[in-house]
C-alpha cells in the first residue's frame, strides 16, 4: 500500500514526551520514519487558547493523534488539522488512563465498536488524508480474538484500512497507564493473525519492540512497526532506520556530533525567544546511550539545563564531556591491547 510507505517504521504518540521539540530532534536522525504527535484532545483544539496543531514543517511526515469520542467534534478537528498538512489523522483507542476514560475515549472506546466506526467515518468524510485507529488487542474481559476481529471488522466497513495495534490488552481498572505498558502479556501472534485474516488492511504492530533487528523480524509478518519508549530512551537507533528499514542505502550516516550541532542552533533560537532550555534538552538525554561519557552527558543536561537563564553552553559542556570520555576510553583500550601482548 504505497500511501502507507512511511508507516513501515513509526514513533509512538507519547503524552508529555513526543512534543514538537522531541519530534524536531527525532527528524534529525531519520527522514523517513512516520512521527506521531502526542495525543491532542478535541476539547483542547476547539476550546483551547493556544494553537495545539502548529508544528515545524521539518517534522513531516507527521501524523496527528486525536483523543475524543464525538464524531462531529472529531470531524471538525480533523478538517482543521488537514489544513496544517498533517499526513494522517489517528484516533486514540488505546490509552487506558483514568483521565482519558473519564472523557469517554481512549481504550474504553474498544467496548463501543460502532461508535468508533461512526467517529472514523465522520473524519474520513471530512478529510482526504488517511484516517487510522490505534487500539489494543482487547480490554478487561473483552479480550477474545473473536471480539478483536469484530471490532476491526466493524471499523473497517468505514473504509479505514490502517490499524496500529498494541499487542497487549488493557485493564481499565486496577492498573496504571505505566503498568498497562508492562504487565499484560505481549501477544504478537494475535496481531500477526489479524494481518492474515484482514490481508487488505495495513497493520502496524506496537508494544515492547526494543531494537531494529526486532523490528525487522516483525516486518516479516505485518506492514509496519511502532516504537515508543525504546526510541525515546535510545534515540540514536533512529539513525539506522532509513537504511535498515526503508532500504535507502543513499541515506547519509547521521553522526551524533552533527545532531548536537543542529540542536544547538535550534535551542539557541528557542532560548533567545524566551524558551526554557530544558524543554529541549530533556529529550536528548539518551543520545549517547551505551557510549563512553553517556552518564556525564545526562547529568550535565539534567542538572544545568533546568536553571533559569541556561543557554546552549550547557549542551556544549555536555558534548565536550562526552568527547573527553571517548578519548580516555580509546586510550584505555590501546593500553589494554598493548599490555596483553607483553
Amino acid at each position: 500500500m504505497d500511501k502507507y510507505t512511511n508507516n513501515k517504521f513509526c514513533t509512538a504518540p507519547m503524552l508529555d514526551l513526543s512534543d514538537d521539540h522531541c519530534r524536531f530532534f527525532w527528524r534529525l536522525l531519520s527522514k523517513r520514519a512516520m512521527l506521531y504527535t502526542e495525543m491532542v484532545t478535541t476539547g483542547a483544539i476547539i476550546y483551547g487558547k493556544k494553537d495545539y496543531l502548529a508544528y515545524n514543517e521539518s517534522e513531516n511526515p507527521l501524523a496527528l493523534q486525536l483523543g475524543g469520542c464525538n464524531p462531529e467534534d472529531l470531524a471538525f478537528c480533523a478538517k482543521k488539522a488537514e489544513k496544517y498538512n498533517y499526513q494522517e489523522i489517528n484516533l486514540n483507542v488505546g490509552c487506558p488512563s483514568d483521565r482519558v476514560q473519564n472523557g469517554g475515549f481512549g481504550a474504553s472506546l474498544m467496548a463501543q465498536p460502532q461508535l468508533v466506526a461512526d467517529c472514523i467515518k465522520a473524519m474520513k468524510d471530512a478529510v482526504s488524508v488517511p484516517v487510522s485507529v490505534k487500539c489494543r488487542i482487547g480490554i478487561d474481559e473483552l479480550d477474545s480474538y473473536e471480539y478483536l476481529t469484530q471490532f476491526i471488522g466493524t471499523v473497517e466497513q468505514t473504509g479505514c484500512d490502517l490499524f496500529i495495534i498494541h499487542a497487549r490488552k488493557a485493564w481499565l481498572q486496577g492498573l496504571s497507564p505505566r503498568e498497562n505498558r508492562d504487565i499484560p502479556p505481549l501477544k504478537y501472534e494475535t496481531v500477526y493473525q489479524v494481518k492474515k485474516d484482514f490481508p487488505n488492511l495495513n497493520v502496524v504492530i506496537n508494544g515492547g519492540i526494543d531494537s531494529i533487528e526486532a523490528a525487522k523480524e516483525h516486518l516479516e509478518h505485518v506492514d509496519g512497526v511502532m516504537l515508543g519508549r525504546t526510541v525515546y530512551d535510545q534515540p540514536y537507533i533512529l539513525a539506522e532506520v532509513d537504511r535498515e528499514i526503508y532500504g535507502d542505502q543513499s541515506a547519509p550516516l547521521i553522526t551524533r556530533e552533527s545532531v548536537i550541532d543542529n540542536i544547538i542552533s535550534y535551542a539557541d533560537r528557542y532560548v533567545s525567544q524566551g524558551g526554557k532550555l530544558s524543554n529541549i534538552t530533556r529529550h536528548i538525554l539518551g543520545l549517547y546511550f551505551g557510549c563512553p561519557g553517556a552518564r556525564t552527558f545526562r547529568r550535565i543536561l539534567s542538572q544545568e539545563a533546568i536553571h533559569k537563564g541556561a543557554g546552549v553552553e550547557c549542551i556544549e559542556r555536555a558534548f565536550n564531556a562526552v568527547k573527553k570520555a571517548e578519548v580516555e576510553y580509546e586510550e584505555h583500550e590501546r593500553n589494554y591491547v598493548s599490555k596483553s601482548f607483553i
